[in-house]
């Protein structure tokens, strides 16, 4: 028997969680509803578990975007999988954000011809995004990283050839990176792109340690103190 996995994807402001069986993707939910990941991501789960008549007991293992993202997503998706996790006795398999986008590149036909790379990109502040460079293939070859985009970023990948640039912070810096070699996808990373890398991930038994497993932030968790006086 084939495994079935249960993958949820929160880490921005897109909510989605999908169910794959025998290799494929059979349900998917997913909602742009704004601050709705908290209510909305149990319930996804719950649906796509009714709709094939299954029990998350009767899964494999459920696969959770770890980041990097935003704050609150990624704690609402990490926290719904290890309840899952814990509750239905199965292991917790994580992907990270960039991976997800690089694969629903790949799988969506989205590659401009002739591409060679392929740039994730999630949303920070201002110009700066999370990102990380992949191979056409799917394949991270450089670290993942808190980068400001400027003019002559990805100057030496874009004198290569075709370069994709895709994720929810793309969309921003498409005036910046002025190149003709240069193609951006504005578009949030969906549960069902998890696919492959969490199918290679459960082959392998990569697996993470429930109790202890936090998201991947790149960053601390900002806060600031207010100035006003109560007393």
């Amino acid at each position: 028997m084939m495994e079935s996995l249960i993958l949820i994807e929160t880490s921005t402001s897109l909510c989605s969680v999908a169910l794959v069986r025998d290799g494929k993707v059979i349900y998917e939910r997913i909602s742009s509803e704004p601050r709705a990941h908290a209510s909305l991501t149990a319930v996804f789960v719950s649906e796509v578990l009714e709709e094939s008549g299954m029990k998350a007991s009767g899964c494999s293992a459920v696969a959770v975007g770890k980041g990097p993202g935003s704050y609150t997503g990624l704690r609402v998706g990490v926290s719904t999988a290890k309840g899952l996790c814990f509750g239905a006795g199965i292991p917790l398999i994580s992907v990270g954000t960039l991976d997800t986008l690089a694969w629903q590149a790949i799988d969506g036909g989205l590659l401009p011809e002739g591409c060679r790379h392929i740039v994730p990109m999630v949303d920070a502040r201002r110009m700066e995004v999370y990102t990380g460079i992949f191979t056409a293939e799917g394949r991270q070859t450089g670290p993942t990283e808190a980068r400001i985009v400027e003019e002559d970023s990805f100057a030496s990948l874009l004198e290569e050839g075709p370069v994709l640039f895709i994720g929810d912070g793309a969309g921003k810096c498409q005036d910046v990176l002025n190149n003709p070699n240069a193609h951006f996808i504005q578009c949030c990373p969906k549960a069902s792109s998890m696919l492959h890398p969490a199918l290679d991930a459960f082959s392998n038994h990569t697996f993470e340690d429930v109790a202890y497993f936090e998201p991947f932030y790149l960053k601390e968790f900002a806060t600031t103190v207010s100035k006003k006086k109560l007393f």
